[in-house]
């Protein structure tokens, strides 16, 4: 290199560092000037900044929480905090046409109580299935709490597939709670009733009052929850509550806590203090110990009754066999949280400032040397609390929950009474660092801090109140998730999100990388099932049959047009309409909503969906695609015709709204020309490109392939409609010629600026 060279090189080196040093001063000051008009501090920006995920970009974890009072479930991700869906489980949601369509009104159907539909649920604490102890992604549980049921969530989708109720109890606080390989979903009751759907009195609260704990078996392969093969525990009439499984050296067995074990009574209508006079009175309530391994090797010899249908055991025969243990606990306890190693069981108590930390190794030497200080009065075995206890910690006012970091013994308990979160260190028992929240913390969660590694770095606390965090909307308040950065020594702050939906009680974190959900059904797919619909329907294979008073329609739905297009009943015919979507694009999803029948579907690309009504009154009822599926979404419409009752159609042609000429054809079909030119130039890039390496591409291509082929159809109806000089139709067809192009145009554009901006290579 010359010496003339040299100094042009070190003159544009000089340039290109000036021009970024200018551009890192023009944003600093940029910067400051936000910060100065919104009055933010360096921290506050630094926050925003640990939380901003750029456009396009995407979350390190995927949160799945309760949905309270909405009987839904929620996903949101982290760190950006945005809600990305809601999943309808318990109650009807008619954006995805849950309850509406015949499919989910079979789910729910499911969870009727005593022959009764049920269609609002209080969602409590969701579960990620799990294998060896970690979350595998594959299905989410959540219980009811108000009707004890539990539904499964497929990931594969997010749907709800199946609802159960449980044959005993009368709610369920304490579900679900899975076993290291989704062995079993755990659900413990939560106010003591009969297990009978028989009256009794309240006077016999003690004697014929029960609680208790079932263990639902779970198929791993077919994805479903056996009824046939779950048991239950009979437990004594108090008010059981949250539960863990065991691992590692504790697998086998479960935890339940409990509260309001005094089995006090009250009603000041009957003269008597009310129900929380009772409660609490006591220094220590029980934590159930459960040994569901023995239990299940009980239920297949066949030495377990079925009640109800379903196999109870009783708590004589579990205090026979060794299966169910009381140990002392801190009183009114709110969470049982095993140990990532599976050593030790953290409870807190509300009414009590500590955390106390038992032994799983100490309780059962206590079992096995007989070692019990007493019996309950029903004759359970109870542990001495000396015998089974490491230590107990003093962590604040009204401790909750319990969530564990990586760091091995660091954890985190919520604190209620005192809103904070306390950080501490179960093996040392030392108190670590403590965090203000606001207001009123229930549960928390840290990044797959059920498992037996957990991730640390976030937590997120579930906040009951929000007073003086968002902007204010009447009475009713936004629940308050709070972000908070964890990978340090000390906790920060970071994000404070409004959730409006009922009142979230738990949720989990799991990797983002561990979900695998499909973005397109197989075609004529009944995703509540998880199998080929037999109401499926092909392009060109649309039809309508009557039985009698029973109409059948076997429909499509693709952009932007629904066949068919005209459904015509009579008075009083029960209808049943059936919808394939038969795009492959990704999230070419279409609805159905028709004017006074209570129909709104959703319709993923090959799903099928169904929906029957009665035709009781007469009418013209128009039909739409809800979906803004593409720039002809609005003409995507038809209409159900409900005639009377031996009603004879009327003859002559249907009415023409525009006269269309030979010039107008040939118009047309100039445009149609124009229109190829562009869809060959975009054809060229893509195949130019290495386009089937990208998925997404692959099927966009495939659904333009397909829009042109109808193309081809509705160009040659127009040209054999134009050869006989009927330019009504041939202006018509044409035009539909085109609108099949547009469809393809849009599709070709969308597949070439997937690969533009994805870094696909010119082919060789």
């Amino acid at each position: 290199m010359n010496s003339l060279h040299k100094l042009l090189v070190g003159l544009a080196l000089v340039a290109v560092l000036g021009v970024a040093v200018a551009d890192q001063v023009m944003a600093q000051s940029a910067l400051q000037k936000v910060m100065q008009e919104r009055g933010l501090t360096e921290k506050d920006v630094l926050a925003a900044a640990k939380t901003y995920t750029p456009t396009g970009g995407r979350d390190e974890y995927i949160v799945c929480s309760s949905g309270g009072q909405s009987g839904q479930v929620l996903f949101y991700g982290i760190p950006s905090m945005r809600i990305l869906k809601y999943v309808a489980v318990f109650t009807p949601e008619p954006w995805q046409g849950y309850g509406f369509d015949d499919e989910s009104k079979a789910v729910l159907k499911d969870g009727r109580i005593r022959g009764k539909d049920i269609t609002y649920g209080d969602t409590h604490h969701p579960s990620f299935s799990e294998t060896d102890g970690e979350y595998d992604g594959r299905f989410v549980f959540i219980n009811d709490k108000a009707n004890p049921r539990v539904a499964v969530i497929d990931l594969h989708d997010f749907e709800t597939k199946q609802i159960v109720v449980n044959p005993f109890f009368k709610s369920d606080h304490g579900g679900c709670f899975v076993t290291p390989n989704t062995e079993y979903i755990m659900e413990a009751s939560q106010y003591a009733a009969p297990l009978s759907e028989e009256f009794v009195p309240l006077e016999e609260f003690n004697d014929k009052y029960r609680g208790g704990l079932t263990y639902w078996k779970f198929d791993n392969e077919k994805g479903r929850i056996d009824p046939e093969s779950t048991f239950t525990f009979e437990l004594p009439p108090y008010s059981q509550d949250l539960s863990d499984a065991g691992k590692g050296p504790s697998y086998g067995w479960g935890f339940t806590n409990s509260f309001c074990s005094e089995r006090y009574v009250g009603g000041i209508e009957r003269g008597r203090p009310p129900f929380e006079a009772g409660c609490s009175s006591k220094d220590t309530d029980f934590m159930h110990v459960t040994n569901w391994k023995k239990a299940e090797e009980l239920v297949k010899a066949g030495k377990v009754k079925k009640v109800n249908g379903s196999y109870l055991i009783t708590m004589k025969q579990a205090i026979e066999e060794k299966l169910l243990f009381l140990i002392p606990e801190p009183k009114s306890p709110h969470g049982v949280d095993v140990t990532p190693d599976g050593k030790q069981i953290i409870v807190s108590g509300k009414l009590d400032s500590h955390a106390w930390v038992y032994n799983f190794a100490k309780i059962m030497k206590a079992i096995d040397d007989k070692n019990f200080e007493d019996v309950d009065a029903y004759g359970i075995p109870i542990i001495a609390l000396d015998t089974a206890l490491d230590r107990s910690v003093n962590v604040g006012l009204g401790p909750l929950h319990t969530q564990f970091d990586s760091e091995p013994g660091v954890c985190y308990t919520s604190i209620y009474v005192d809103s904070k979160v306390t950080k501490w260190n179960y093996r040392t028992g030392k108190v670590l660092d403590d965090i203000p929240i606001h207001y009123n913390v229930g549960h928390l969660m840290t990044m797959e801090g059920d498992s037996k590694t957990p991730d640390g770095k976030y937590l997120v606390a579930l906040n009951k109140l929000s007073i003086d965090r968002f902007n204010p909307v009447g009475p009713l308040h936004p629940q308050n998730h709070q972000l908070i950065d964890i990978s340090g020594n000390q906790m920060e702050l970071l994000y404070d999100m409004p959730l409006p939906l009922g009142e979230p009680h738990y949720a989990a974190a799991i990797k983002a990388d561990k979900l695998k959900p499909v973005v397109r059904y197989k075609s004529g797919w009944d995703s509540r099932a998880d199998k080929r619909s037999p109401y499926k329907a092909r392009a060109g294979r649309e039809r309508v049959e009557r039985n009698g008073n029973k109409v059948e329609v076997y429909g499509t739905l693709i952009r932007s047009h629904i066949t068919p297009e005209i459904i015509e009943v009579f008075e009083g015919d029960t209808v049943s309409i059936h919808l394939t979507n038969l795009e492959r694009a990704q999230d070419e999803v279409h609805g159905f909503a028709m004017y006074g029948q209570n129909v709104q579907l959703s319709i993923e690309p090959g799903k099928t969906a169904s929906t029957t009504f009665v035709a009781e009154q007469t009418g013209v009822y128009p039909y739409y695609c809800t979906e803004f599926c593409s720039a002809l979404h609005l003409e995507m419409q038809g209409y159900l015709l409900v005639q009377p009752k031996g009603y004879k159609a009327k003859g002559g042609d249907m009415q023409e709204g525009v006269k269309y000429t030979k010039a107008d054809y040939e118009t047309q079909v100039a445009t149609n020309v124009a229109t190829q030119e562009v869809i060959n130039q975009v054809v060229g890039f893509i195949t130019s490109h290495n386009y089937t390496d990208f998925p997404t591409v692959v099927a966009l291509v495939e659904d333009a392939t397909d829009q042109l082929g109808f193309a081809d159809e509705a160009k040659a109806k127009s040209e054999a409609a134009a050869a006989k000089n009927d330019w009504q139709n041939a202006m018509l067809w044409a035009n539909q010629w085109w609108q099949y192009q547009v469809k393809t145009a849009d599709l070709g554009l969308r597949a070439k600026t997937h690969l533009e901006q994805n870094g696909a290579v010119k082919s060789k």
